[in-house]
Parts: structure tokens; C-alpha cells; sequence
């Protein structure tokens, strides 16, 4: 070997060193970057003219594993599907209560059967009486309140609906850009491992809206489809989805509503087999929360209200009822009309006639709500009557009823014991799906930057360059001997 190679090996080592230093550099300063890939320098010998050519940089190497990094995005989608469905039925069990909770619906059923049984003891009593109309007052506005509660959670799945549907758009849109960068910087021959990096950071965040298996294509080029099929990005242009939010939502803007905001695909609403192949994450998981979850409870909640408004306006019990005409409880202040129960938990208001901060009388409690003039006092017969009604057992007016028969306990019972149930199934399942998620992320953190290991290179670079130098060293010394001759 000539002292020509001698010195261009030595070079070319103080060159790979040089650049494996930055390579570690680079990996201890993100040690703490989310979605950083570790980088590794891959070297291979240098021919030069059949004798030794010392050593060349081959690649910069990004250490990812493909298949933890699916498995962990679909894990992200899973998540946040059963959060979404958690959220829903934590807050709709919270806005019930739970039995024995004070202000809770059991609680308040028990509190109005026990003011009606109190008054029925003494009916001359105005405080007892009062007793059954503040009791009634409070049922009525539980109601109301688990009812909007039910339209404040469909109404802020709504909203996320259009903030996700913003979101992915924007997401698709740079994954596109990126993928052109990445492509120009692989042909000008220079590193894409930090554009790589940024790419999957934000695939990462589509991840979480939609579950998606990202594909190679040529040139660093990636391809994004959805687990159940639908291309949302394999060329320049990604898909386009499109959602107009419905704003503040009531209980009569249903599924089947045209106000409703519906997904839209380039344009064209979408189908049904195109719903399901976003369905798995959030996004779909929100329109299901909006248009199934909400409504269903917003029935259920309505059958309770409507069999309390039937129950209380008996005219075999009250005589001054006729028939279709308002008992204790209104809808709205009128009657109610069985084919518009829907909504009617939002609208059940206390009988004006009895209750004196609107006008009416206390005594009409015990002598019937549309009563023309105070009867006599000891008469307890319609308050015997309106508490055998809350406890007998009887099929269920609503066709949308938890059961289908039994007392007014058992019907308010039956849908907390249904709420609670989804809620423990969904926390099951979030708690399931979280620690799939933390264990597939530890996995990625498994092959991210390990510091001691990243300083261990460092020392064996550095002992790699100073013996390079070494060779320099030597070299230069002995073409000084030859030129001192």
C-alpha cells in the first residue's frame, strides 16, 4: 500500500467518524422528541482500484419498526373509539345519579312517593301539600336537566365531528406535502430522516381520528388507506372530506333530521359502506355518540317522563281530569300528544293549577287539579290515589320504555341499571385499550434512543478518529523524513 492510500484511508475514517459523531448528536438532542426515529450509520469498504480504499458512508438509517408502529396506530384509533363511547355514558350515569345519591332520579321518585304518602296523612296540611308540589317540581326538572345534558354531549360530538373532519383534511394535506419533500430530497441524494420524522408525526395524529395502514410506494413516496379499505391518500391529491356542523341540537333533531350534518367525500355525502370504512376511531365513534348513544338515552330518559305525565293525570284517580287533559304534569303547559313524546323529558313542566308561584292553588293537589273550588280538607282520596299510581305495576305507556312494565321506581331504576352497565362495559374497554396503547408506545420507545448506548458510539467514534489521526500523524512524519534526506 502506498503512503497515497495510507493517508486517503485515514481521511475517509476521519470522515465516517466525523459524521457518526453527528449522527449521535443528533439522536442524544431528540432523545426526548415524540416520534423522532433513531438514526444509525451504515458503512461499507471502498474499492479503489482493487487494493484497499479505505471506508464510505453508505446510508443514514432511520430505526423504526414497521410493524409496532401499525399495531400502535391501530391501538390509538381503538382508544380514541372507547374514549369517545366512555365519555358519553360517564356523563350520562353522572347526570341520572346514582340510587341513594341526594338529587339523584331514584332519589327524587322516592322523595315525591314519600311526600305523597306524607300529605295523604294529613291533606289539610298546606306545608305537606307543598311538600308534594315542590317534590313534583324537582322530578320535573331532573329531567330536563339529564335531558340537556344528553343534547350538551350530542352537541359537543358535533362540534369534534367538525373540528376531526378540519383536522384530517389539514393532516392528508401535509402527509402530501411531505411526500413530495421527500421525494425531492432522495433525488438531490440527501438525507429525508427528519421529513420522515415529521411525516409520521402527523400520521400519527390521523391515526387517532381513523384507524390506517400506511404503504410504501416508490421514491420514500407513502400511500394512507383505512383499516376497512378507503384510500385517503395514494397519489398528489388526498381525499377531501367535508362536514357542516348542526350547531346547538334538540331532542327532535334526530338521525332522520335534515338539519343534521352529514360527512361528505369529495363532495358527495357519504354512504353507508363508506362510514363504515372510517368506522374504528373517533370520528365515527362521535357521529354514533350524536345520532345513536344521544338519541337512545334521550328515549329513554322521554319514556320516564311520559309515564309520569300519564300516571299523574288518571281520571279514574281525578275526577276533574278528562280525558287527554294534564294531570300534575304538562307538556309545555298542554297536554300531551302521544305521537310527539319524543323530546318531551325537555318540555315536562309542573301543572300551572297547583303550584302557587304560577297562580295556582295548593288545595288542588288535594281536591284535583282542575278543581273549581276547595273541597273538604280531610278528603285524602286523590293523594292515596296518585301514590298507588307511582307504585303499581303496570305495562309501560312508551314503546321506548328500559322494560316493559312495572312502577314508576322500577322504570327509573331499569335505566340507571342499563347506563351504569355501558358505562362499565366502555371503562372496560377504554381501560383495555389504554394499556395496549402504553405498552405498544413502550415498545417504540424500545428502539428509540437509548443515551448510555448513543455514549458508548460516542467513545468508540472518538477512539476511531483519534486513530485515524494517528495514521495522519505518521504519514506527515515520514514525508518529512523523505523531504530531509
Amino acid at each position: 500500500m502506498s503512503i497515497a492510500n495510507a493517508l486517503n484511508n485515514a481521511v475517509s475514517g476521519l470522515t465516517a467518524a466525523a459524521r457518526g459523531t453527528e449522527v449521535v448528536s443528533s439522536n442524544l438532542a431528540n432523545a426526548l422528541t415524540p416520534g423522532y426515529g433513531r438514526r444509525e450509520l451504515e458503512l461499507s469498504p471502498r474499492v479503489n482500484a482493487g487494493n484497499g480504499g479505505g471506508v464510505q458512508i453508505a446510508s443514514v438509517q432511520r430505526i423504526v419498526s414497521n410493524a409496532v408502529l401499525a399495531d400502535f396506530r391501530q391501538s390509538s384509533a381503538a382508544l380514541g373509539r372507547s374514549s369517545a363511547h366512555h365519555a358519553f355514558f360517564a356523563k350520562f350515569e353522572a347526570s341520572i345519579g346514582l340510587p341513594g345519591e341526594t338529587g339523584s332520579l331514584t332519589t327524587l321518585m322516592s322523595d315525591l312517593s314519600s311526600a305523597l304518602t306524607s300529605a295523604a296523612s294529613r291533606p289539610d296540611s298546606e306545608i305537606r301539600l307543598q311538600g308534594v308540589v315542590d317534590a313534583a317540581g324537582d322530578i320535573a326538572h331532573k329531567l330536563r336537566t339529564i335531558s340537556d345534558s344528553i343534547q350538551d354531549s350530542r352537541s359537543s360530538a358535533d362540534r369534534q365531528i367538525a373540528a376531526q373532519v378540519t383536522g384530517l383534511n389539514s393532516d392528508l394535506s401535509e402527509v402530501a406535502r411531505l411526500n413530495q419533500k421527500i421525494i425531492a430530497e432522495r433525488a438531490n441524494g440527501r438525507d429525508d430522516s427528519s421529513l420522515n420524522d415529521a411525516r409520521q408525526a402527523v400520521i400519527d395524529r390521523i391515526a387517532q381520528i381513523v384507524p390506517i395502514r400506511e404503504l410504501p410506494r416508490e421514491n420514500g413516496r407513502v400511500a394512507i388507506f383505512t383499516a376497512g379499505g378507503l384510500a385517503l391518500l395514494d397519489s398528489n391529491k388526498p381525499l377531501s372530506l367535508g362536514f357542516q356542523p348542526t350547531g346547538k341540537l334538540t331532542p327532535e333533531i334526530d338521525e332522520r333530521s335534515a338539519l343534521l350534518g352529514r360527512l361528505s367525500i369529495d363532495g358527495e355525502i357519504a354512504s353507508a359502506t363508506e362510514i363504515n370504512q372510517l368506522s374504528g376511531g373517533s370520528l365515527i365513534e362521535q357521529f354514533r355518540t350524536r345520532d345513536e348513544y344521544g338519541t337512545a338515552a334521550q328515549a329513554r330518559v322521554d319514556a320516564i317522563a311520559r309515564e309520569l305525565h300519564d300516571r299523574f293525570a288518571d281520571p279514574t284517580v281525578d275526577p276533574s281530569i278528562l280525558a287527554g287533559a294534564p294531570g300534575l304534569f304538562t307538556d309545555a303547559g298542554t297536554s300531551l300528544d302521544p305521537s310527539k313524546e319524543q323530546g318531551l323529558a325537555a318540555r315536562l313542566r309542573l301543572n300551572a293549577n297547583i303550584d302557587p308561584r304560577q297562580g295556582g292553588e295548593l288545595w288542588r293537589v288535594r281536591d284535583g287539579v282542575n278543581a273549581l273550588a276547595p273541597g273538604e280538607v280531610g278528603n285524602s282520596i286523590i293523594i292515596t290515589g296518585l301514590a298507588t299510581g307511582m307504585d303499581e305495576a303496570r305495562p309501560y305507556a312508551s314503546g321506548q320504555a328500559a322494560i316493559s312494565s312495572g312502577n314508576l321506581h322500577g322504570l327509573a331504576a331499569a335505566v340507571i341499571t342499563e347506563t351504569g352497565t355501558s358505562r362499565l362495559r366502555s371503562e372496560a374497554r377504554k381501560t383495555h385499550d389504554a394499556s395496549l396503547h402504553d405498552s405498544l408506545q413502550g415498545a417504540l420507545f424500545a428502539d428509540a434512543v437509548d443515551s448510555d448506548r448513543e455514549m458508548e458510539m460516542l467513545l468508540q467514534l472518538e477512539k476511531a478518529y483519534a486513530a485515524n489521526a494517528k495514521v495522519i500523524q505518521a504519514v506527515n512524519e515520514m514525508l518529512d523524513n523523505i523531504l530531509r534526506i
